[in-house]
């Protein structure tokens, strides 16, 4: 299916030259004189190289059908990471250039989008935000202002990040997956 090269977004998915790529960043350029752009960052899904391409605005790019549905996170192992279909309980095996750096946020049981071309996983969409529980951090400093200072800590996962002064060891915490910042406390 033929799109305009202004129409792609992060995760979408296009052939060209009979190879699969995966849109990592889409920026669309405007000068002040001469055509508009859309400049394309992009990884090869056969074997994770990353091209970047520029396209006139207008330009027809072929997009591959990728199938986007809700599976399950099982586990991790050897061969990659084990996600299942919940409609008809079929197991798929992404890979580690897949999943990416968002394997940290993963939980067992967590549901994830997984996109897939003719049965293979090309990407993996987390949800928004993730729980876990604060292992280890610094005790509180009094007088400290909570607007403008925080201190590293460590979650139950093993990522560290940065949290508020008032948060203590084993208080859970919702943290963004698309930047891994602190965004609130568990309302649990």
């Amino acid at each position: 299916m033929k799109v305009a090269a202004s129409s792609l977004r992060k995760g979408a998915v296009v052939d060209m030259d009979g190879k699969l790529y995966v849109v990592l960043t889409a920026e669309n350029i405007h000068p002040g004189k001469g055509t508009p752009v859309t400049q394309l960052n992009m990884r090869r899904i056969s074997d994770g190289v990353k091209v970047s391409e520029r396209w006139r605005t207008t330009e027809q790019v072929e997009r591959a059908f990728v199938d986007d549905r809700p599976h399950t996170f099982l586990y991790q192992d050897g061969e990659g990471f084990h996600f299942m279909n919940p409609e008809n309980y079929e197991q798929v095996v992404a890979s580690e250039d897949v999943v990416g750096d968002a394997s940290q946020w993963l939980q067992d049981g967590m549901t994830v989008t997984l996109s897939t071309h003719e049965g293979v996983p090309i990407a993996l969409e987390l949800p928004r935000t993730v729980t876990f529980e604060i292992t280890e951090t610094e005790p509180a400093v009094k007088n400290q202002t909570a607007s403008s200072s925080y201190k590293p800590a460590i979650l139950s996962n093993g990522a560290r990040i940065m949290v508020p002064p008032y948060i203590a060891s084993g208080t859970r915490v919702v943290i963004l997956t698309e930047d891994g910042s602190y965004q609130e406390r568990a309302k649990d």
